[in-house]
């Protein structure tokens, strides 16, 4: 076979996988509007022959993702949908019990406030409520932000164990962003050893120019820290001073969302 064809090969193969997936996803979303639904009635919806249906049944039931439901031929979603939902279930609790004390934060501080969890070497901001003093209209939620430039990220990283903490560090690297970013790992430790002594983090145009912020730490029942709430505003008006003024505020607003998960210290 030339280079050529076994290249074209590969791009054929790879393009049926994609639509395999697409086409996956799309018997599940099926499902979980109908609650049943046959194989006859599958191939009509995702539009592919009863034999193509069947077989991505067959792999979907394999991986306990759908189940037959009794005799009927009918199939339904499977227990394994619960195995994933799991991983996000926290998060998706942390947002909604969060959302009304952001908004009076947001309106207290009159800065941008964000609740961050860890995804991997990065913190990703689940919810943002921009308060009456912003001046941009930047959106946080969604994005990944890197825990050792970020308010939320040194509370996160201040929480690991010390082992976990260098793993992550040594694989996401400290990457420089402005003047600012602490890039020194012997720095960063004695910082992070101060955010769990005080209980909060600030920031001071680390990971943006101009940019300011402090978080604190959302713990869940058993005490452990799930999550960070941050506000964060420009440098001329959010200083270090009235950072200081704000932090039993912010701290208050991060004991009660803590509470609303359960946590009773």
């Amino acid at each position: 076979m030339s280079n050529h064809t076994g290249a074209a090969e590969s791009a054929r193969q790879s393009t049926a996988g994609v639509q395999s997936v697409d086409r996956a996803v799309s018997v599940l979303e099926i499902l979980a509007r109908r609650g049943e639904a046959g194989v006859s009635e599958v191939a009509a919806q995702i539009d592919v022959h009863k034999s193509t249906a069947f077989r991505l049944l067959a792999a979907l039931e394999a991986r306990d993702l759908v189940e037959q439901a009794g005799e009927r031929g009918k199939y339904r979603l499977g227990f394994g949908i619960v195995r994933l939902a799991g991983a996000v279930t926290d998060r998706i609790d942390i947002t909604q019990v969060s959302r009304r004390v952001c908004e009076r934060l947001a309106e207290d501080l009159g800065e941008t406030v964000n609740v961050a969890v860890l995804e991997g070497t990065y913190a990703i901001n689940l919810h943002q409520v921009r308060g009456p003093g912003a001046v941009t209209a930047h959106n946080w939620v969604g994005q990944l932000t890197p825990l050792h430039a970020t308010s939320s990220g040194k509370v996160l990283l201040a929480q690991l164990s010390a082992e976990e903490r260098a793993r992550l560090l040594t694989e996401a690297g400290l990457e420089r962003f402005t003047p600012a970013t602490v890039t020194s790992r012997g720095t960063l430790d004695k910082e992070l050893a101060g955010v769990r002594e005080r209980g909060y983090s600030t920031t001071h145009e680390e990971f943006e120019v101009g940019l300011n912020a402090m978080a604190a730490p959302v713990r869940a029942r058993d005490g452990a820290v799930v999550a960070a709430v941050s506000a964060s505003g420009p440098g001329y008006r959010f200083s270090e001073d009235r950072m200081r003024g704000l932090v039993p505020v912010l701290l208050d607003g991060a004991r009660e969302i803590s509470h609303r998960l359960g946590w009773l210290g």
